[in-house]
């Protein structure tokens, strides 16, 4: 990845299944959904089975989808959904990067499991740390690579993952902000922080009565 972040936000397209930028049901709060076209993860009773294949999305270049979300005065958090965020991951870590500098809130679902995309991320880097110190850094890296290093960026960025598959038999409508039992919400800074999975937990937010009422 670029190391000028504006170059990567000028340079780089997304495939898009839609976005809606007054969304409610993607994470507190009002906000900016990003859904990607493209999911390999074929989760029977998908909520949107018309972003799993990989053709058909609108391409859409970064700049202008940064554009419209700030240009939205409502809201100060962005979720990316799908679709699968983390195969597009250039791409959304881009974004996501962007947005952070703009100072949004990013929540990402994934049907991937944290603990796999760390794994990935981390091999990528410890390969990418093997090849500077042999003298490699000049050469491509293998497509492979430089995806996973693109799901550590994309993770680096990401305030709260939703992570795991939609499980049919373990839908529940008593859910907030996912849809099946086995998912986690993920508060990822912490989660850095601690060394292992820490839940997100919602801020609580108490209104008192003025003493003077």
């Amino acid at each position: 990845m670029s190391e000028d972040p504006m170059s990567d936000v000028n340079d780089l397209t997304i495939s898009l299944f839609g976005t809606v930028p007054d969304s409610i049901v993607d994470g507190p709060g009002l906000r900016y959904a990003v859904f990607v076209q493209g999911c390999s993860h074929g989760c029977p009773g998908c909520h949107n089975p018309d972003s799993q294949p990989a053709e058909g999305g609108t391409v859409t270049a970064i700049s202008d989808l940064l554009a419209d979300i700030e240009a939205n005065g409502l809201v100060h958090d962005v979720t990316l959904s799908g679709g699968e965020p983390f195969e597009q991951p250039e791409a959304c870590a881009v974004l996501a990067r962007a947005l952070k500098e703009r100072g949004y809130g990013v929540w990402s679902f994934t049907g991937y499991l944290y603990e796999d995309l760390l794994r990935r991320a981390e091999a990528a880097r410890t390969e990418r740390t093997r090849r500077e110190e042999a003298g490699l850094a000049g050469e491509a890296l293998a497509a492979g690579i430089a995806a996973d290093l693109a799901v550590g960026d994309l993770l680096d960025a990401i305030d709260v993952l939703v992570d795991g598959p939609f499980v049919e038999s373990r839908k529940s409508l008593e859910l907030k902000w996912c849809g099946s039992s086995n998912q986690r919400l993920i508060d990822v800074p912490a989660t850095r922080r601690t060394g292992s999975v820490t839940l997100w937990q919602p801020t609580d937010f108490n209104l008192e009565k003025p003493s003077n009422w």
